[in-house]
């Protein structure tokens, strides 16, 4: 299979079920940033020696293909033809949630991103996160899209949040305060 098809070189794209946009469009942008998203979180495995922290992240980096491939079939787009973004995702994510946050120290304060390699890409992963919920919540504005998208996103930020704190956890490293008036 070539890597180049020649069917972009005019600025457009094609999405699942045929139709050509635009390489600009917000669908695009919105799939685009969970791709630099999938990508951050490969770095992060790649900082990482916790094979249990790694075992988590790849299944987030699948499941954000899924998320790509959901945002890539117009909402028209019969569901045997691409994969959808379900609650059983979202609830996966909470109780991924609910289980890491166990091994921590409730917060009482701001943290400042940073620590481990591992942490510090985790906080970057879940500042793109945050981007790619600020535009597919724009997208959904102008576009039918799945709801459950949206909230799994939002899930995955909080999810990576504690990913951090457990990646310098497991590491010995303290979360970092906020100091406000330095």
């Amino acid at each position: 299979m070539k890597i180049y098809t020649r069917t972009g070189d005019k600025g457009e794209t094609s999405l699942f079920g045929g139709k050509r946009v635009p390489k600009d469009s917000p669908r695009i942008q919105a799939y685009g940033i969970v791709d630099e998203l999938n990508a951050v979180i490969g770095m992060a495995v790649s900082l990482s020696d916790d094979a249990r922290l790694i075992d988590v992240l790849q299944l987030l980096q699948n499941e954000l293909f899924m998320v790509g491939a959901d945002l890539a079939a117009p909402h028209d787009v019969h569901e045997s033809k691409t994969v959808r973004v379900k609650q059983l995702h979202i609830t996966r994510l909470e109780r991924e949630i609910d289980t890491h946050e166990q091994e921590l120290k409730p917060l009482k304060y701001f943290i400042l991103p940073g620590g481990t390699s591992c942490a510090s890409a985790l906080h970057l992963a879940r500042t793109v996160c945050r981007r790619a919920e600020r535009v597919i919540f724009e997208l959904s504005k102008i576009e039918d899209i799945n709801n459950h998208v949206i909230i799994y996103i939002n899930r995955l930020s909080d999810l990576l949040f504690v990913l951090a704190r457990v990646a310098n956890a497991r590491s010995g490293k303290k979360d970092i305060p906020w100091h406000p008036d330095k």
